[in-house]
């Protein structure tokens, strides 16, 4: 299924200073469940942006609202950094529907923790519901790289990161030390 195109219009190109300020792991905001947007107007449109700006700056290619100290269930994706032309994903209030049965395993990073990168096993297949930046619902059905950074960003409306679901408890604590991040700050689910 194609993925609808957003009438966002922002540059994938860095800043010299991001729009909004990230939070690291560690800090409270990112445990907080998120609250579901109620009206999408010019004020969640302008986020959806600021947020884009903040995340194409960061070098990301998923950032969730928390991530960014704003406690709303909504996301920004763009697994295709590399061209212009493709339009990022805005997904407000978003569900997942379905789950594919069919796991894989693969590296994630996250913009809230810095140069650790991690093997995290997800369902290969989702299908999501949400609306886009107009209010309009939108409904997906997406794999491979596209259905992991949804998932990922989505676990962040809930309070949890990547980190959360590392099996390899021995390498988590090797790659949280390495780069500075308290273990204590991990919470398995």
């Amino acid at each position: 299924m194609t993925s609808p195109s957003s009438t966002l219009s922002v540059e994938k190109k860095k800043l010299s200073k991001p729009p909004l300020e990230l939070h690291y792991l560690g800090d409270r905001v990112l445990r907080q469940p998120c609250k579901r947007i109620t009206k999408i107007g010019p004020d969640i449109r302008e986020l959806a942006r600021e947020m884009l700006q903040t995340m194409y700056t960061e070098d990301g290619i998923g950032l969730a609202a928390p991530q960014v100290g704003i406690n709303k269930q909504m996301l920004v994706v763009d697994p295709d950094l590399e061209n212009a032309t493709t339009p990022p994903l805005v997904l407000i209030n978003p569900i997942i529907r379905k789950y594919s049965s069919e796991q894989c395993v693969a590296q994630e990073g996250c913009l809230s923790i810095p140069k650790v990168f991690l093997d995290v096993v997800r369902p290969s297949q989702i299908e999501v519901s949400y609306k886009d930046e107009q209010g309009k619902p939108q409904r997906l059905v997406v794999d491979g790289l596209l259905a992991r950074v949804i998932q990922h960003e989505m676990d962040h409306l809930n309070g949890v990161m990547f980190v959360d679901r590392v099996q390899n408890a021995l390498l988590l604590s090797q790659e949280l030390d390495k780069h500075g991040f308290s273990r204590k700050a991990v919470k398995p689910v």
